[in-house]
């Protein structure tokens, strides 16, 4: 009797050393803007083993049968993931007065982390403070986001740098650098989705906390490109649903684009070890 050959993985990942779940550093936040329990299924049985994260964007939960939201939360934490619910929907119940009421819906179905953004609406620094303390206080763990959603409206790089320090004082557990569904025209993002490396470099050096912040990178190009700047172990977020498997693959270099990273990068490593080792 012939036992079935076993299937292994490489002997090593390209790319070097990534992080399994649980972890806190090199989370991948998927973007849910109305998947069916079929689908959603599908995504978890697929890939949760490389998800910490799905949101439920555009406010879609709200559309949402209590069941069917509570299914989708049940579901994702038996695969080990957890599902929240985009900061948009905290930005009405706070601009309507209902902030309280929102927190004991979520607390009802079992969601247990909350976003607080103003991408939209105007929130004071110190409400948002008392925001991010009142949610704590409820229990929840806490996902911050900096960035407006209108280009019109950018924030200069002072009021960014000075936004994530708070939160993370606040006690927050990641903020989130808003990249929008699209990934252009907001943040560091330029209209063609490209990143301005000078603007990125002088917020990282002035934050230092690169750790706790989640970037929001839809395209695989912005992918690459932070994941070629901080390592593989890079918080992403905002993936569409199809792109799950992809961007694990992309980080653990099993994809041309970063596989050519990680030959570049052992070529350089050999040709300085030949260099040190001669007379």
């Amino acid at each position: 009797m012939t036992s079935k050959p076993l299937w292994f993985p490489p002997v090593s990942w390209p790319t070097g050393f990534r992080n399994e779940k649980p972890r806190t550093q090199g989370v991948t936040m998927i973007f849910d803007k109305g998947i069916g329990l079929v689908s959603f299924h599908d995504l978890l049985e697929m890939a949760a083993d490389h998800i910490d994260f799905i949101k439920l964007g555009f406010g879609s939960a709200a559309l949402y049968r209590p069941e069917i939201l509570e299914q989708k939360v049940n579901l994702a934490r038996r695969y080990g993931v957890e599902v929240y619910v985009g900061g948009t929907l905290g930005e009405i119940a706070y601009w309507q007065g209902g902030y309280e009421e929102l927190l004991a819906g979520l607390q009802a179905v079992d969601i247990r982390w909350v976003e607080i953004s103003d991408g939209t609406i105007q929130i004071p620094s110190r409400e948002r403070r008392a925001l991010i303390r009142k949610v704590t206080d409820r229990g929840f763990q806490v996902l911050t986001e900096v960035g407006k959603k209108d280009p019109r409206q950018t924030l200069p790089l002072p009021a960014i740098i000075r936004q994530i320090r708070e939160d993370l004082a606040e006690g927050a557990s990641y903020v989130i650098v808003e990249g929008r569904e699209s990934g252009k025209g907001v943040n560091f993002y330029d209209s063609k989705g490209e990143i301005r490396d000078d603007d990125l470099e002088a917020m990282v050096e002035a934050v230092g906390k690169v750790d706790a912040l989640l970037w929001e990178a839809p395209m695989k190009e912005q992918q690459q490109a932070l994941i070629k700047r901080f390592g593989v172990n890079v918080n992403l977020g905002n993936i569409p649903v199809h792109e799950a498997i992809a961007l694990e693959s992309l980080r653990r270099g099993l994809r041309s684009d970063t596989l050519a990273l990680a030959i570049e990068e052992k070529a350089r490593q050999e040709a300085s070890a030949a260099d040190n080792g001669r007379p």
